[in-house]
């Protein structure tokens, strides 16, 4: 029998959560679900991007090392659960995953030749556009956006695909022309009817983020480190 502080493979990982999952295993880990699961999975992922920012910050790695291991965690439990429903198991994840690395590097792995990382992308873009089309007969839509997704990723995503459909090479100036129009409005502030209100400083969240994007910078991240420096500031 294995002692907790013996070296463990990924093999006898999977050997563990299936344990957990079996007849004699864990009550609470048997009773899980592909549903039960995704709050789970969300608060995770939340927690290992807060690690990621600990590690830029402090250069202290042990908080990272384990929030990966709980994001992994849980990619083998759903894939454990799909085994048992007879859906797919972790290999089948791993040769997917694999496979759509292959096929999206070609630059690695075949004879394509490219100049620069904005040239890796936007390979990437056509391959994953073609792959898409293939699989449900039409390219991307906006439909599949997953609603899951933070709000204003899901915004600076529908703008990337706008602008790769029509492109605009003055793409910053028109976002930032808008901008200041939304906020010469939004000056009447508390005098603009409710609903109206909404509106307006929706369209400048959105119209900030496709600014945002222009500049290279991703909104919620960028929004998420200022919080985190001023719940510092807050608590100091």
């Amino acid at each position: 029998m294995k002692h907790l502080d013996d070296n463990y493979t990924f093999e006898e990982f999977l050997e563990i959560i299936a344990r957990l999952r079996s007849e004699n295993g864990c009550s609470w880990d048997r009773e899980q679900t592909h549903e039960s699961l995704r709050p789970c999975i969300m608060e995770e992922c939340a927690e290992l991007t807060a690690a990621i920012r600990i590690y830029k910050e402090t250069g202290d790695y042990a908080n990272l090392q384990e929030e990966l291991g709980d994001v992994l965690l849980q990619v083998v439990m759903q894939s454990q659960i799909a085994r048992e429903e007879g859906l797919f198991t972790i290999e089948d994840v791993i040769q997917g995953i694999s496979s759509k690395m292959v096929r999206r590097h070609p630059h690695v792995f075949g004879e394509v030749q490219v100049e620069n990382s904005q040239q890796v992308l936007k390979n990437w873009e056509e391959i994953k556009k073609k792959e898409k089309a293939e699989q449900s007969g039409a390219g991307a839509k906006m439909a599949e956006l997953p609603p899951e997704l933070p709000a204003l990723i899901k915004a600076q995503k529908i703008q990337k695909r706008v602008d790769r459909q029509n492109p605009d090479p003055a793409a910053y100036e028109t976002y930032y022309q808008h901008l200041q129009t939304l906020m010469a409005r939004l000056e009447a502030g508390r005098e603009l009817p409710e609903d109206e209100r909404e509106r307006q400083f929706g369209e400048a969240f959105y119209t900030l983020a496709g600014l945002a994007r222009q500049a290279g910078v991703h909104a919620e991240q960028c929004l998420e480190d200022t919080i985190a420096d001023k719940r510092m500031e807050y608590v100091e």
